[in-house]
């Protein structure tokens, strides 16, 4: 659920066909600069009001769903 709902987010944002985007979809295959990544991290801390600390680990958006998801339990509990 969080992976599609990123996906969307990502081809809204970006004008992208959610079709072409997956888990494994990185970001340095997408051609996202530091600041594609940065505005894409503050959309979705905006959608799943939480805080995001981007590492070098996230590369593809299973990652960062990987990561949200983890937020989103940890709040939950």
């Amino acid at each position: 659920m969080v992976t599609e709902r990123i996906i969307q987010i990502m081809a809204e944002q970006y004008d992208m066909d959610p079709a072409t985007l997956s888990e494994e979809s990185s970001f340095e295959e997408m051609s996202f600069d530091s600041l594609d990544v940065a505005e894409m991290v503050m959309t979705l801390e905006d959608e799943y009001k939480i805080s995001i600390e981007m590492s070098s680990d996230i590369k593809t958006i299973g990652d960062i769903s990987k990561h949200i998801q983890e937020k989103i339990d940890a709040k939950n509990k």
